[in-house]
């Protein structure tokens, strides 16, 4: 399992992370070519090294030789994707990214998501930002992303919609859940591009985890401070075998009005909105009320709009808020091939030994229903031929 660890100390923007992942080893002649699937005319990407502040790096550009002007939809972009014939993964992570992108726009301006027009976003080189940098972790085989505190400048900007303070308000929408921190840099330190890819990509954010590291990538951008190295710096490795920890959130809140159809309907919408989990307990409130505690985990980057999930779908007034750190076993699976098809064997590993091994229930599932057998009895085959090694 590869994992990417992105060490934000001076910003980020979207041609900086392509570039730091082209420095640690992702080849930019196949990013060359899976951007050439896209059909967007006249794009030509370069990647040269360069020093900010004495430190050397790598700067990613992107050239628009056809002046592609156009301001495209979310529907566009997102049909962009879905005919370039794209890695699986890296097109899952593209659609996500820009999904989140028209979410944030679509908030400022009070629009719906279909309505927003990306304008500089929409442009070629934010294209080929987030579909490259998608791509070329996919090239690096990374399964997982952690960020360091995301730092976003000071003062302002100049915009199509004019003068706006650091962060922008797309920015700013799109960090929401995520730790941020102010520098001394003047402007912009993280573009929009940067932050949806950052808040959608990672699944916490944090200081760098315990890792074995096999490559490090710097990505460099355009301008070149005294103060700080314009540069971002990437970590590939491998998680060590003591297992993984990360930072998510725990929202809840007490419900003593809402119908069971109600809570029902809202647990599906929230694990169908990225939520880790979602349940709810039983509890009794004021004037000895039966009532019912609805939870929710989810990422930081996921939480607002868990949160919103659940004040738009229950009866609640309010929703509360935790900060919680996990420790996690290191996941993998294994197959193995029953009378009932292949089955998927969970592995739950920590210091190199595997402390649990589950049949996946809906491989289970699935096989017991083609050969009309309980659940059960594909889960035990599952289970004893993973156990035996036949």
């Amino acid at each position: 399992m590869t994992l990417a660890y992105f060490d934000c100390f001076a910003g980020s923007g979207g041609d900086m992370i392509v570039a730091a992942l082209i420095d640690a080893g992702a080849d930019l002649e196949a990013i060359r070519a899976e951007i050439g699937k896209l059909g967007v005319p006249g794009v030509r990407l370069e990647a040269e090294p360069v020093r900010r502040c004495g430190m050397a790096a790598r700067h990613f550009r992107v050239h628009d030789d056809a002046h592609d002007h156009a301001h495209r939809h979310l529907g566009d972009i997102v049909a962009l994707i879905d005919a370039a014939s794209l890695p699986e993964r890296a097109a899952d992570r593209a659609r996500r990214v820009f999904r989140r992108l028209a979410e944030a726009e679509a908030a400022v301006h009070g629009i719906g998501v279909q309505e927003v027009h990306f304008h500089e976003v929409g442009a070629v080189d934010s294209i080929v930002d987030i579909v490259g940098a998608c791509v070329a972790l996919e090239l690096l085989g990374v399964d997982r992303v952690i960020c360091s505190p995301i730092a976003v400048g000071s003062g302002w900007i100049q915009c199509d919609h004019g003068r706006l303070p650091v962060p922008a308000p797309a920015t700013a929408r799109l960090l929401v859940g995520a730790p941020t921190r102010g520098t001394d840099i003047a402007g912009e330190a993280t573009t929009p591009t940067a932050a949806a890819l950052l808040t959608t990509l990672a699944e916490s954010f944090g200081p760098m985890p315990s890792m074995h590291v096999a490559a490090v990538g710097c990505g460099a951008g355009t301008r070149d401070s005294e103060q700080l190295p314009n540069v971002l710096r990437v970590f590939l490795g491998e998680p060590d075998g003591a297992g993984g920890a990360d930072t998510v959130i725990e929202l809840s809140a007490n419900l003593d009005d809402c119908t069971g159809e109600v809570l029902g309907a809202t647990i599906e919408k929230l694990l169908a909105a990225g939520c880790l989990d979602a349940w709810a307990t039983p509890a009794v409130m004021k004037k000895s009320r039966p009532a019912w505690v609805l939870s929710a985990l989810c990422s930081p980057a996921d939480a607002a709009e868990a949160e919103r999930l659940i004040f738009t779908e229950t009866t609640t007034f309010g929703v509360r808020r935790r900060t919680c750190t996990r420790t996690k076993l290191l996941r993998r699976h294994e197959t193995v091939e029953t009378p009932y098809g292949p089955v998927r064997i969970k592995l739950g590993e920590r210091d190199g030994r595997v402390l649990t091994a589950s049949p996946e229930f809906e491989d289970c599932r699935r096989a017991a229903e083609a050969h009309h057998v309980s659940v059960r009895h594909v889960m035990a085959a599952a289970e004893t031929l993973y156990r035996t090694g036949k």
